[in-house]
This record gives structure tokens, C-alpha cells and sequence, in this order.
């Protein structure tokens, strides 16, 4: 039974943000905030492991083809939808479950912890839409660009690679990238952003909010929000992928 009984705060957590909504500008104002927050604060992460990860795929994919019956086009078809459907969704929200759930549980338990939610709530606020909602709301609107420029970025890594390391000419590279496409591979992995968007935020919500204790037991929520958004995340993109592809 202790299984369901976080299951169960966490529904319950989700249904009173949308019970007693306070004020839009209060709203508009924490939102502004968080998705700066979230999707600055993040960039510059993404943009160091997008430009890498599309590199070393170029390397280890040149690598393995040695065949010379194999174009060299090839190489760029599988860098580019090596990144879209799982590099560029999973990997990057996977490192934005440490990034982002541990800073937003951090900061709920934080204000858990020094007593800020029950004044908020004394005065009358419903703090689960004047602070989890917000959050939310902007993880659903700036991960999912951050996985656009994740894509992008690890594309060009892989072609920056290949045209230095004179593994793939430059022509070659964006020839091969026209080859084959499928638009459906964009479409997934944009489902599959907002997907992991919505259970990093809203787990790590979740930990942040409940917190019970002192200052150790921050530290405890934050590790145990990222470990949990970690693991849906990977379940998550099992499933997408067994019923989407």
C-alpha cells in the first residue's frame, strides 16, 4: 500500500492547482519567471552537450562504416536521426531532470522547510497554482524548445566533426541529411519532449512540495525527484516508442 499512497498526493496535488486559481498577473508573473529561470539557465548546458553528442556520433558512426560500397551520405542519415529520436529528447531531458527537477525541488522544499508555504496558504493562497502550476506550465513551453535547439545543435556537431576531422565533406554531410527523411521522426520526438517535460517538472513538483523535516531532507527530495524523473523518463520513452513508431 505505501505504493499508492505517493501516487495518490501526487493526483491530488495535480487536481488542487486547478481548484481556487488565483489572479492571472500573479500567474503571468511566477510563469515569466520560470521560464527564464528553466530555459536560460539550462541553455547553456544543452547547447555543450547537443554540439558533442552530434559530433562523437559522427565519429563513432564513420567509425564502424568502413566499407567503401557504403556512401559517405549515410553517416549523416544516421547522425541526424540518431539525434532527433533519442539524443536530442531523451539524453538532454534526462540531464535536465538533474538540472532542473533538482533546482525546482530544491526550491519548493526550501520554502516548505522555512514555514514560506504555510503563510502563503494562511493568507489564503492556493499555493499548489500560485507555485507547482507555474512551473510546470513553463517546463512544457521551454524544454521542448531547448530539444528544437538540441537537434539542431547536435546535427551541426556532427557536421562540424566530420568536415575538420576530414571524415564527411561539408556538401556530403547536408546531402546525406536530405536523404530519407521522415517528417514523423520530429513530430515523435516533440511528443516525447513534452512528454518528459511534464514528469520532470511535475515529479519533482511533487518531492519539493511534500517535504517533511529539515534542511537534510532537501537534499533527500532533490536525489530522489531526479532519480524518479530518470526512471518515468526512460519508461516513458519505452512506451512512445512501442506504440508511436
Amino acid at each position: 500500500m505505501k505504493i499508492f499512497s505517493p501516487i495518490g498526493s501526487y493526483l491530488l496535488m495535480m487536481k488542487g492547482m486547478f481548484t481556487k486559481p488565483e489572479n492571472f498577473k500573479m500567474y503571468w508573473k511566477e510563469l515569466m519567471h520560470q521560464s527564464v529561470e528553466i530555459g536560460l539557465g539550462s541553455l547553456w548546458i544543452v547547447t555543450v552537450i547537443s554540439v558533442f553528442m552530434g559530433a562523437v556520433s559522427a565519429v563513432q558512426t564513420a567509425y564502424q562504416l568502413t566499407s567503401p560500397i557504403i556512401q559517405k551520405e549515410t553517416i549523416a542519415q544516421i547522425v541526424r536521426d540518431t539525434v532527433i529520436l533519442e539524443f536530442a529528447p531523451t539524453l538532454v531531458c534526462i540531464v535536465l531532470a538533474g538540472v532542473v527537477g533538482s533546482k525546482i525541488a530544491g526550491e519548493l522544499g526550501n520554502m516548505r522547510v522555512s514555514e514560506q508555504i504555510d503563510a502563503l496558504e494562511i493568507m489564503g493562497i492556493n499555493t499548489k497554482s500560485y507555485l507547482v502550476a507555474p512551473k510546470i506550465l513553463a517546463s512544457l513551453i521551454t524544454i521542448p524548445l531547448l530539444v528544437i535547439l538540441a537537434m539542431a545543435l547536435g546535427i551541426y556537431g556532427g557536421r562540424l566533426a566530420g568536415s575538420l576531422g576530414g571524415i564527411i565533406p561539408a556538401e556530403t554531410y547536408d546531402r546525406g541529411l536530405l536523404m530519407n527523411f521522415i517528417p514523423k521522426n520530429v513530430w515523435f520526438a516533440l511528443v516525447k519532449a513534452y512528454t518528459f517535460a511534464f514528469i520532470i517538472s511535475s515529479v519533482s513538483s511533487f518531492y519539493g512540495y511534500n517535504v517533511k523535516g529539515g534542511a537534510l531532507e532537501i537534499g533527500r527530495a532533490s536525489t530522489t525527484a531526479v532519480i524518479t524523473s530518470c526512471i518515468l523518463i526512460l519508461f516513458a520513452d519505452y512506451i512512445l516508442a512501442f506504440f508511436l513508431l
